[in-house]
């Protein structure tokens, strides 16, 4: 991915709603959740003015003019600049066209799950398994409010893409599960020993060992296969 002058995804979002008018901080906040936009990213009134300060710094945004009503304190209205304009239309092609390597937290959980005893995995995984049918529960439902509206899919893209990525993991949840409790995945042996050793408060020694001699096992039957 290019290096951005103000990478924050929220920054991003600054420049679309500023491509259409012009508008003060709130207004471009109130424009964002009253879209549903807080879905996909992240909002955060107390950064959104830092960002702001930085867009108009590498001159992608400046200040349109300052409104004031009342009593009420003053207020600046942004507007996007040419720059601005090109930097969202690079950047927009850029996360559309490009893949790009995440590190989602529970892709790092899994990554470090031989810390936790199997069981208790199971155990947690059938939780994760309950949430997230939930979750695709209540996203079923705002999917038939949607229809309910009428609103073109156009709008709707992050939402169906967010329901998709969510199926996604079930399966993979659920299918790692079943192998778990039916003691059919790949190295649970080894998994269950190691901590069984651990809790019968085996040496580092002792557990480097039964750890290689697990590997080269695993080796050998591949070598075998």
């Amino acid at each position: 991915m290019s290096r951005r002058p103000v990478s924050n995804p929220l920054a991003l979002a600054v420049l679309a709603s500023l491509w259409e008018r012009p508008m003060y901080p709130y207004e471009i906040t109130t424009t964002l959740r009253e879209r549903g936009k807080e879905d996909s990213i992240k909002l955060n009134f107390g950064s959104l003015y830092a960002i702001i300060k930085s867009l108009e710094k590498h001159g992608l945004i400046e200040e349109a003019r300052v409104e004031r009503e009342g009593n009420r304190p003053e207020r600046i209205v942004y507007a996007i600049t040419d720059a601005g304009r090109a930097e969202a239309h690079d950047w927009m092609r850029e996360l559309i066209a490009v893949p790009v390597k995440e590190y989602p937290a529970f892709e790092s959980g899994l990554s470090l799950i031989a810390l936790l005893a199997p069981d208790e995995a199971i155990e947690l995984l059938r939780e994760r398994l309950g949430r997230l049918d939930a979750e695709l529960a209540s996203r079923a439902q705002l999917a038939e409010q949607s229809d309910d509206l009428g609103l073109p899919e156009l709008f709707l893209v992050e939402f169906h893409y967010r329901v998709a990525m969510t199926r996604a993991e079930r399966e993979f949840v659920a299918g790692m599960l079943e192998r778990l409790e039916a003691g059919e995945l790949g190295g649970l042996d080894a998994w269950r020993t190691m901590h069984e050793l651990i809790e019968s408060g085996a040496s580092a020694g002792e557990l480097e060992a039964k750890l290689a001699q697990y590997l080269a096992e695993g080796a050998a039957d591949q070598q075998q296969h």
